[in-house]
């Protein structure tokens, strides 16, 4: 399906999508991608939903893996995020959506970090409404179903 609307050329659009292929910016990638409506497309190293982990998430949240200071409630800086990190990340679990584990989530959500897991098209269409609005979403994508 092609996706065609008013956009700014400068960002990363989803211009169309299929079985198979995920087409950002007129270019067709054939392999899993994540990307932000600024910025570069870059590879995501998951073949499938049992391959994204906490550390996955947050390195395409740009939320980096720290230590957490168990006395940053004292100050405030507990749930600080990084000015540039997601505020959403929609992930394209492929032709059929695969939710992801609470465990998986959770401490990007106790952050403020909002996700959502749905099949890939629909995360195409949720992507470009949300970037359209100036929203720092994120969206990765798994452009192949794994056989089950």
């Amino acid at each position: 399906m092609e996706l065609r609307s008013e956009a700014n050329p400068a960002l990363n659009t989803i211009t169309a999508y299929g079985s198979g292929y995920v087409e950002i910016n007129e270019v067709a990638y054939r392999h899993p991608v994540y990307f932000a409506p600024e910025g570069e497309i870059h590879d995501w190293p998951v073949s499938n939903v049992d391959d994204i982990t906490t550390s996955t998430l947050r390195d395409i949240a740009g939320v980096p893996n720290a230590k957490a200071d168990p006395m940053a409630f004292l100050d405030g800086t507990s749930n600080v995020l990084p000015d540039d990190a997601a505020e959403v990340l929609i992930i394209g679990t492929g032709e059929k959506q695969q939710l992801l584990p609470a465990h998986v989530t959770g401490p990007l959500l106790q952050m403020g970090i909002g996700i959502e897991a749905m099949t890939t098209q629909a995360a195409a269409r949720t992507y470009n409404i949300l970037m359209s609005e100036g929203r720092r979403v994120v969206v990765a994508l798994i452009t192949h179903q794994e056989a089950v």
